[in-house]
């Protein structure tokens, strides 16, 4: 399997996403991604450079695959703990919960504590029920503040949105999103995207349900919005329809390994896409799923290529 450490794009994809995202060299940026990021590029011993994006609105940079909760109860504490542990070991900075994912928001503050890494955490959840929503996630998560607060599946912006600005200018939150995980609140999401201050969408994008691409990815380059990706394997439905079809032997050229990878490397090589934000609560699964945030990305030719593929079926 070839393991050249460049990121390959189109020259024309390059020019476009350097454009775009507002960047000097998207390749520098990716094989530099350590060095922005404060990650070793041979974390736990990985061979291959980090991938990591731009916030449009700050230049900050984070890894191009984060982790994404659920609902968890208690008896998964244990699998979180490590799962975050190992992240954070693979150069992973991105959590995205809610205050309505049942104890999700409590066993992530859990996990983090022990391990002295919220520095190094880019945390991210979501507001429901107003302040004193909030005020609840920030005592479970042990937090002073998050990175990042988001209007949930776009319940209640125009009530809320101007009181998130206001955490943000008393510095409780960095970055202000809304998000969906829906395809049929896309049409409502692109014009609260025209209409609120923003710096971040959250959005249902996967090979296997590209509606985003044609609707609110380009609006997010358009408006200079950050973009993370929920349901990249589509509630697990990819893996049952891949099956047991092996993967292209082509998939090697963008160093991957594993249908996840698969997956996850067709969304993130999306010029609008900052973070994919799998789900998992195995160790293994996140493993397989950091890696595809190493290495080199799809150029457009070969994203056509995997749809291609794809659409074919067995």
């Amino acid at each position: 399997m070839s393991r050249q450490p460049t990121t390959t794009l189109s020259r024309r994809g390059f020019l476009e996403a350097s454009a775009a995202l507002g960047i000097g060299g998207l390749l520098r940026h990716q094989a530099g991604a350590a060095e922005a990021t404060g990650v070793p590029a041979t974390a736990a011993g990985a061979s291959l450079p980090l991938i990591a994006r731009p916030i449009p609105s700050s230049g900050e940079h984070i890894p191009a695959i984060g982790i994404g909760t659920d609902s968890f109860r208690e008896d998964v504490t244990d699998q979180i703990g490590a799962e975050l542990k190992r992240m954070i070991e693979l150069g992973g900075t991105v959590i995205d919960t809610s205050d309505d994912y049942g104890d999700s928001e409590a066993i992530i503050g859990k996990a983090l504590a022990p391990l002295a890494a919220r520095k190094k955490i880019f945390l991210a959840t979501k507001c429901s029920n107003g302040p004193e929503s909030f005020a609840r996630s920030l005592e479970l998560l042990k937090t002073a503040k998050v990175d990042l607060l988001q209007v949930h599946n776009l319940h209640g912006t125009a009530e809320i949105v101007a009181t998130l600005q206001g955490w943000k200018k008393a510095g409780k939150i960095r970055y202000v999103g809304i998000t969906t995980s829906s395809v049929s609140q896309h049409t409502q999401m692109a014009q609260e995207m025209r209409r609120y201050p923003l710096d971040f969408v959250q959005v249902d994008y996967s090979i296997d349900n590209r509606d985003a691409a044609g609707t609110i990815l380009p609006l997010a380059l358009e408006r200079k919005l950050a973009v993370l990706v929920n349901l990249p394997f589509g509630h697990s439905s990819l893996f049952r329809k891949a099956g047991e079809r092996p993967l292209p032997p082509w998939a090697r050229d963008i160093d991957v390994t594993s249908w996840a990878q698969f997956f996850l490397k067709y969304v993130i090589s999306h010029p609008a896409v900052t973070c994919a934000i799998p789900g998992s609560t195995k160790v293994s699964h996140l493993e397989d799923n950091q890696a595809a945030g190493r290495g080199r990305l799809p150029d457009e030719a070969m994203r056509r290529k995997m749809e291609e593929y794809w659409d074919r079926g067995s």
